[in-house]
């Protein structure tokens, strides 16, 4: 009799500590935790890419624990800064690897998000970079992407150009010490000459001497181009802009995905310079598909601010996590997890909020292009 009420005993204790059965509840607040590890830069120059990705994560993270989880987890989300540095991203890595990382969101930008690879590769996570960019960014099996790839952005621009008939006289400006900005300089000469593009003169700066561009500009002017391709970062989008008006530089400004943010970094005395802006990117704040309303809502519930395609991109990235978990039935987290994710990637379609994505084992993903242009200080899908 003794020896029946001690099991009794633990076996209530065990049902009130662990709950029927005597395991974690499906969902509930002691569901095992799948830790996602983000890094970017969150101060400095580039803050505003790195403070997007992570809004735009968490507000993923929060909605799929508040409906229960992902196969029994829950979603934790880390995130680190880098200030887009790097030797910082590294050491940020391993941070989070001491913090019990699962699953790496590599980093934002992606001169940092290389050189994690080489360290995501070491510890075989699955990495999916919400918008590292640069080639050299899924270099590994293990490593993918939600953006496009630096040359598909200077292809797709090129190809949207031409299409659309917006400029027919094209002027360069981009920064010659940039991986980002000379891969995307690159595809889109090469694309210009293939659908017959005509471009009138390149211009470049570095990373020394990215805050005055008067003789590039003046460069710009006696060229006659009609339409200005800047395949630059937001920051020194926002000096080009204010000086291009001030020479009185009549273009269309046409950018890619680091553009975004130049309504945060130009400023709120200086946004009518922003007037006509164009982006090629895969989101419109505006668009009225269901999840992208949903997206844009909470978002500016949560931040006060409509969501960039950093936002989005950070957005789709733990979804597409989500989906990865699920398509590889995992439920615990042991032998075979890391694997088991990286093979289930080429095998899902996510819809996002940035469209409708496949992956290949070359950890591309495919997605179509689009534009928005800004009207009135917001983003608006070009028509």
């Amino acid at each position: 009799m003794k020896k029946f009420i001690a099991v009794l005993m633990i076996c209530l204790l065990s049902v009130s500590v662990f709950g029927c059965g005597g395991g974690s509840s499906k969902g509930g607040d002691d569901a095992p935790v799948i830790k996602i590890g983000g890094i970017g830069p969150l101060t400095g120059d580039y803050a505003t890419y790195g403070v997007s990705v992570k809004n735009g994560a968490q507000i993923a993270v929060d909605e799929i624990n508040e409906a229960g989880g992902v196969n029994g987890f829950k979603l934790e989300l880390l995130f680190e800064d880098d200030q887009a540095d790097p030797e910082k991203a590294v050491n940020a890595y391993a941070k989070l690897m001491d913090d019990g990382m699962n699953v790496s969101l590599g980093c934002v930008t992606s001169g940092a998000c290389v050189a994690v690879t080489e360290e995501v590769k070491k510890d075989g996570l699955l990495m999916l970079t919400p918008s590292g960019s640069q080639l050299e960014c899924t270099q590994y099996d293990n490593c993918f992407r939600v953006c496009f790839q630096d040359p598909d952005q200077g292809k797709y621009s090129a190809d949207f150009i031409k299409e659309k008939a917006i400029g027919a006289k094209i002027a360069i400006l981009y920064d010659k010490s940039n991986p980002y900005s000379v891969g995307i300089y690159d595809s889109f000469v090469a694309e210009a000459a293939v659908v017959g593009l005509e471009i009138v003169t390149a211009q470049a700066f570095t990373d020394q001497s990215n805050t005055d561009f008067s003789v590039q500009l003046q460069a710009v002017k006696g060229s006659g181009a009609d339409l200005l391709f800047l395949p630059i970062y937001a920051q020194e989008a926002a000096y080009i802009l204010t000086q291009a008006a001030a020479i009185d530089l009549d273009v269309i400004f046409f950018g890619v995905d680091g553009m975004d943010g130049i309504l945060e970094k130009i400023g709120e005395d200086n946004i009518a310079l922003t007037e006509g802006v164009m982006l090629l990117t895969p989101f419109a704040a505006d668009s009225q598909d269901e999840k992208v309303v949903n997206f844009v809502t909470k978002y500016k519930a949560a931040y006060n601010m409509t969501p960039d395609q950093f936002a989005a991109d950070g957005y789709d990235a733990i979804y597409i996590i989500k989906a990865a978990i699920e398509q590889a039935g995992i439920t615990e987290i042991g032998d075979g997890f890391n694997e088991a994710l990286v093979a289930a990637m080429t095998q899902i379609t996510v819809e996002g909020v940035t469209g409708s994505m496949q992956w290949t084992a070359d950890g591309e993903p495919a997605k179509n292009a689009t534009a928005v242009v800004i009207k009135d200080g917001v983003y608006v899908a070009f028509e």
